[in-house]
């Protein structure tokens, strides 16, 4: 059986055996293109009056309209010109407009990212910052307490613009359940100290903070109380079939609309179990996903309900922009092969470290697996920044990314051993 996997911005093709479990997400076609069906969601939105009804009789000040970062495959430059027309026309000047881009706690966009996203056209006619979660300048802490009663701050444009916007990609997330919605805030447009709450060692540890689950995730229930002191006048919510082609918007009130774009996401791409495989080959999501092996982690665990104990997982990502912040990368450095070791540094309340989140929830899979059993393959990190990942890493030429895939799963595979494959990577997402 041909398959089709993603990888950076190309495709690798891979013969399974035919008995082989697959995991793809199954979501319609769309039905117009992606500025219509945007635009007819903020016209007819889940809980709220209309986009323009609501901006006529706004507060004064700024539209801000919160954005995912390049990490996300959001195609802005094809809906973004129409939304933003549809505000200019409840009487909104270009100039009281301020677009944010929620890079929680990633690094700041490059003029070449915003080009991507957005088009020449709105980068060179509308206001665009970066949120910067380590400026205490640029933060204002919000009056109330959130849900776990702790303090939060957030980008100080956001919180007092007089018309507050969120946008986002709705898909499964490994630790919130769903991404969008209320995520455009916490972590997206939160402070440091804010995140370190909502990716505390605590909150990862629940059985709840995984994939396709939003009654009792703590993740969930802290970014939904963080977004709401926020005072979210209106949400945008987008979601992308495995084309990367819009089929669906859900706009309107913050929890209304998140709510319904995750019900259709999870009909969609969050398939129950069949049965526990011995082996699961995952690509971490392609481009720009699995630029960096830091977001490579989600395609990892993903696939881990898929997979018996002691199994194997060979996950594949192109690592094009690196391992990940330099927090990160001495993080990995000084636990390497210690994963149990981290685990315990992190349980202690006064231990925190930017970024510990996306090692700790790596530490699942090794947990169920080992990290013998936990190969991951790429071309643009070497043999020695690989063994400090705590993976079984193979480096390789671009060229020979495929073929090195091949003779890997030649190799584990045996006869009477069941895989299970997962083509868009994290996208879809399995659950038991």
């Amino acid at each position: 059986m041909d398959m089709k996997f993603l990888y950076g911005r190309t495709e690798i093709r891979l013969d399974v055996p035919d008995d082989t479990i697959v995991y793809n997400s199954k979501f319609p076609d769309p039905e117009k293109n992606e500025s219509e069906t945007v635009l007819e969601s903020v016209r007819n939105p889940a809980g709220s009056p209309p986009l323009l009804r609501l901006l006529k009789n706004r507060r004064k000040g700024k539209v801000a309209i919160a954005v995912s970062d390049i990490t996300r495959p959001i195609p802005y430059s094809r809906f973004l010109p129409g939304l933003l027309h549809e505000i200019e026309s409840a009487n909104v000047a270009k100039d009281k407009i301020v677009i944010i881009i929620a890079t929680g706690m990633h690094r700041p966009s490059t003029t070449e990212e915003r080009l991507e996203m957005f088009g020449k056209g709105i980068v060179d006619s509308y206001e665009i910052i970066d949120h910067d979660a380590e400026t205490k300048s640029e933060l204002l802490e919000l009056a109330e307490k959130s849900w776990s009663g702790s303090k939060a701050q957030i980008n100080k444009v956001f919180a007092e613009a007089g018309f507050k916007i969120t946008t986002g990609l709705v898909e499964p997330h490994f630790m919130a359940g769903f991404s969008g919605g209320r995520k455009a805030v916490c972590p997206g447009l939160s402070s440091l100290e804010t995140v370190r709450k909502f990716h505390g060692y605590e909150f990862l540890s629940s059985p709840c903070a995984c994939n396709g689950i939003l009654d009792g995730n703590p993740c969930h229930l802290e970014s939904v109380s963080i977004a709401k002191l926020a005072g979210v006048d209106f949400s945008v919510n987008v979601v992308l079939n495995n084309e990367r082609q819009l089929v669906r918007a859900f706009s309107g009130s913050l929890e209304e609309a998140h709510s319904a774009a995750c019900r259709f996401v999870s009909g969609c791409s969050c398939p129950k179990v069949e049965t526990e495989a011995d082996i699961a080959l995952t690509s971490c999501g392609g481009y720009p996903l699995d630029a960096l092996f830091y977001q490579c982690v989600k395609g990892m665990v993903s696939c881990l309900p898929a997979v018996k104990k002691d199994g194997v997982i060979i996950s594949f990502g192109s690592c094009i922009d690196g391992i990940g912040s330099p927090e990160y990368r001495a993080t990995m450095d000084k636990f390497s092969g210690r994963w149990r070791e981290f685990i315990e540094h992190i349980r202690n309340p006064g231990s925190f470290i930017k970024d510990q989140w996306q090692f700790q929830m790596q530490a699942r899979v090794l947990e169920k697996i080992g990290q013998e059993n936990l190969l991951f393959i790429t071309h643009s990190l070497s043999r020695q920044q690989l063994s400090k990942l705590s993976v079984n890493g193979i480096s390789c030429g671009q060229s020979a990314v495929e073929e090195n895939i091949r003779k890997i799963l030649a190799s584990r595979l045996k006869k009477g051993m069941r895989l299970a494959v997962f083509p868009e990577g994290p996208y879809c997402a399995v659950i038991r």
